[in-house]
């Protein structure tokens, strides 16, 4: 997703009103909106006892849910309405700027705005205050953005456990109590037979690319094919030619190229370190401050934005392992139409979204936020727990196994 825009980055505030989230649950537009724009026509709720246990006993909670489609924030309107509680939640700017109807409907779901390229203090002030009032729990998607993988967690962003243990200081300090984490699984299985759904879409976009064998290949051969013509495709404009080798090291090379090219245009020192989602996050920091600079050197408007694209490139490759993914041990019909759905927003820039889905939504423990820091240089303890307990969750929900 695109972090340029044509006006400067501001803080879009919370909307404290009760009344909005109440009619909304009470007219049942959640349910009325994943069904019509996400073909999500079922739900199963889990375990939401415990989230409830927390908010009664006072602690400040962070809801934390695993984040593999655009409607997982929606999702979590029915757990809300099932214990009866509001969410205030963690938003990206982006996603206040898709029209102002989306803005206005997320305010007064009671989301709030963060700038992911920047040093946003207004949005990490107001996350820490949620929690330390205990006003509302707070949702926070430890990573960051969709992935479109709902079988696998993927690792957590460090703002998650800046927050919770900011907020966790402040309430011992003031005898307020404990903040807490509950991790929150949202597995989405298929209500029907999707095979044939699969194939229309492979029909589709196998004739786009002027393909038209007589005699089809089974669809998970067809689907990776597809998957790694998306790789070619990139090779093509970004080095001319196809390059030779595995699909792994040739996603590798096209990765590290994109950043390395962003890198050297935007002036950026070698990174300190490798770690692909740190580098992302530099570069688009700085194309975020560029955007709008006054530096008479500064690149063009449509030179940012095109590096841009190559970061948000760069992030989709550093996440491709479709072959590994789709291993046929493990294959399920959900497994197929989620690449599918992945290779039509990388090649088609929309997806197909009439595949009927059933939500199953499970609330795990509360993890008790610590208030003391992580060791330098050593791993976050408290995120590797969310994480395992997402998967943990996620695979006690398998999808449906293709014969």
């Amino acid at each position: 997703m695109s972090v340029v825009f044509d006006r400067r980055y501001e803080f879009v505030p919370r909307d404290r009103s009760t009344l909005g989230p109440w009619l909304i649950q009470r007219l049942r537009l959640v349910d009325f909106y994943l069904k019509k724009k996400e073909s999500i026509v079922d739900r199963e709720l889990q375990d939401f006892h415990l989230l409830r246990e927390s908010v009664d006993q006072g602690h400040g909670i962070v809801v934390a849910p695993n984040h593999c489609r655009y409607a997982d924030p929606l999702v979590m309107g029915w757990p809300a309405r099932a214990i009866n509680i509001h969410f205030f939640a963690m938003a990206s700017w982006h996603l206040f700027n898709k029209s102002w109807f989306d803005s206005f409907g997320m305010r007064k779901c009671g989301a709030f705005s963060l700038h992911r390229e920047g040093t946003d203090r207004k949005s990490l002030e107001t996350a820490i205050e949620t929690l330390v009032s205990a006003e509302r729990p707070l949702i926070i998607f430890p990573e960051g953005q969709t992935f479109r993988t709902n079988d696998l967690i993927r690792p957590s962003l460090d703002g998650v456990g800046f927050i919770a243990r900011t907020a966790a200081r402040r309430r011992k300090k003031q005898n307020l109590g404990s903040v807490v984490v509950h991790p929150i699984g949202i597995k989405y299985v298929a209500t029907q037979d999707v095979r044939p759904w699969v194939a229309r879409q492979l029909d589709q976009m196998e004739k786009h690319f002027g393909w038209r064998q007589k005699t089809k290949a089974d669809l998970r051969t067809r689907v990776l094919r597809l998957s790694d013509a998306t790789i070619t495709l990139n090779e093509l404009a970004y080095f001319g030619e196809p390059r030779q080798g595995s699909i792994a090291s040739r996603r590798d090379a096209l990765r590290d190229y994109l950043l390395q090219m962003a890198e050297t245009k935007l002036g950026l020192q070698a990174p300190d370190s490798d770690e692909i989602g740190s580098r992302i996050r530099t570069i688009r920091t700085s194309i975020s401050t560029m955007f709008f600079g006054d530096d008479a050197q500064k690149l063009s408007q449509d030179q940012l934005r095109d590096l841009d694209l190559a970061c948000e490139i760069a992030h989709q490759l550093h996440f491709f392992d479709d072959h590994t993914y789709l291993d046929a041990a493990d294959l399920t019909e959900e497994r197929l139409v989620e690449t599918v759905q992945r290779i039509q927003e990388n090649l088609l820039g929309k997806i197909r979204r009439d595949v009927p889905m059933k939500a199953v939504v499970q609330c795990g423990d509360a993890i008790l936020v610590p208030t003391d820091k992580p060791k330098r240089g050593e791993s976050d303890a408290l995120l590797a727990t969310i994480e395992d307990s997402l998967r943990a969750i996620i695979s006690r929900h398998p999808g449906r196994p293709v014969n």
